[in-house]
């Protein structure tokens, strides 16, 4: 990002042989607006309903500057065009043309699951800063492989698990961390189940979406309207791996982790149960049941909504905690608790999108780092991988492999369509 300065652009102005007489305020950063030189100016790749709800969080910040868009569909893209008022000469179906521009400074990426990784990886290495939405990765190896080159590049990284930015959801773990509940017997979530739906009718490849480009490193599939415009995907292991248990579930298990002190490692033990589709479109779980062990200790129950509400529950000794978005507490004086220095004080954000712009400008860590993204979204793939063996499995969170057991290692990575790679 270009850092030139209040007191440099002056500088240039005056070096030139034609100065005019008056300089606009706005191109100081005056009269309440950030100087040019001052903003951060981004792309935004796949533009679909989760792009719209990052729209509403990044576009009103007056240091953001909207470049260009991108997505191999062209009705989101084109829809995006209106919204950010970019030219449509900076509006494309390839990310890669995106990507190579050298005058945007990060990337907001709001792709189907299998995208997540190779598309901020292709960021990062062309020396952009991304946030990019949940769940990190489509598998434990591939999320390991961005953290790692997150940490070659120098780049900043927020995770889009955005209730770890909420007021409420801090306060609600920063009770947990400091025993305000007593001694901790159980985190109970609830997150909702995964679904099904009938074959579809074989349909015509449309000539408004790069399909193949789509599709990306997935599986060949036919084209399906429902997959690739009703957010279908999400229900299909070829896009999702673990279906629902990542691509809800990682919300709550960010929060848990982080109210337990484990957000940056993982499970020792897990194992779980499910119900998958018979017959359908859809391959992923629908209901649930698993059952986590940290190496502090602390239980996790998750489960599907028919069986707990969705959201997290901790439950102490001496009293609980539920929150998602709201807190509620027993006793109820315990949401208004105050904290003193003496306490553990977890870190309050801004909010998500500000917090991330906040980090391009200081080169901070933001509050949902690709490590700690890494090992929320890392939790939910291993219930998955539970529930596929039907066993209980044993995991080292140091070496990210699991104990003695080639079959569920085996299950850590998958392949990838030629050429697409990480």
């Amino acid at each position: 990002m270009t850092t030139l300065s209040r007191r440099g652009f002056i500088k240039t102005l005056t070096a030139g042989v034609a100065i005019p007489a008056i300089v606009p305020s706005r191109a100081l950063g005056l009269a309440g607006t950030v100087a040019p030189s001052n903003r951060i100016a981004m792309g935004f790749i796949g533009t679909g309903g989760r792009m719209n709800a990052l729209f509403r969080g990044f576009l009103p910040q007056k240091d953001v500057q909207a470049i260009a868009v991108a997505d191999p569909r062209d009705g989101p893209r084109q829809a995006a065009e209106k919204k950010t008022k970019v030219d449509s000469k900076a509006s494309y179906r390839d990310f890669r043309e995106l990507i190579a521009r050298d005058d945007i400074d990060a990337v907001a990426i709001a792709s189907p699951d299998h995208w997540h990784v190779p598309l901020s990886i292709a960021a990062i290495k062309s020396g952009k800063d991304v946030y990019c939405e949940k769940p990190l990765s489509n598998t434990i190896s591939e999320g390991r492989i961005l953290v790692d080159t997150v940490k070659r590049y120098g780049a900043v990284f927020q995770h889009g698990t955005q209730l770890h930015s909420m007021a409420t959801v801090h306060q609600a773990c920063q009770l947990v961390r400091n025993g305000r509940i007593g001694e901790l017997k159980q985190i109970v979530i609830g997150s909702p189940p995964g679904k099904t739906a009938p074959l579809p009718q074989p349909e015509p490849i449309p000539n408004t979406i790069d399909y193949d480009l789509w599709q990306g490193p997935a599986p060949l599939r036919p084209y399906n309207s429902t997959v690739v415009n009703r957010v279908g995907w999400y229900f299909l292991s070829d896009y999702s791996q673990s279906g629902w248990i990542a691509g809800f579930g990682v919300h709550d298990i960010d929060i848990a982790q982080w109210a337990i002190g484990m957000g940056r490692t993982g499970p020792v033990e897990i194992e779980g149960r499910g119900v998958f589709p018979k017959e359908g479109l859809y391959d992923t779980i629908t209901t649930y049941e698993l059952q986590f062990t940290y190496p502090n200790g602390a239980k996790l129950l998750m489960t599907d909504t028919s069986r707990n509400r969705h959201g997290v529950t901790f439950h102490g000794s001496e009293g609980k905690v539920y929150t998602r978005y709201t807190i509620e507490t027993q006793p109820k004086a315990l949401a208004r608790a105050e904290f003193s220095p003496g306490d553990i004080l977890l870190e309050k954000s801004p909010g998500h999108q500000r917090n991330f712009l906040d980090c391009v400008k200081s080169r901070q860590e933001p509050v949902t780092s690709a490590e700690i993204a890494h090992r929320a979204t890392s939790t939910a793939l291993l219930g998955g991988i539970a529930v596929k063996l039907g066993r209980k499995l044993r995991w080292n969170p140091q070496t990210e492999q699991f104990i003695n057991d080639p079959q569920a290692d085996a299950l850590l990575t998958c392949a990838m369509r030629p050429p697409w790679r990480v």
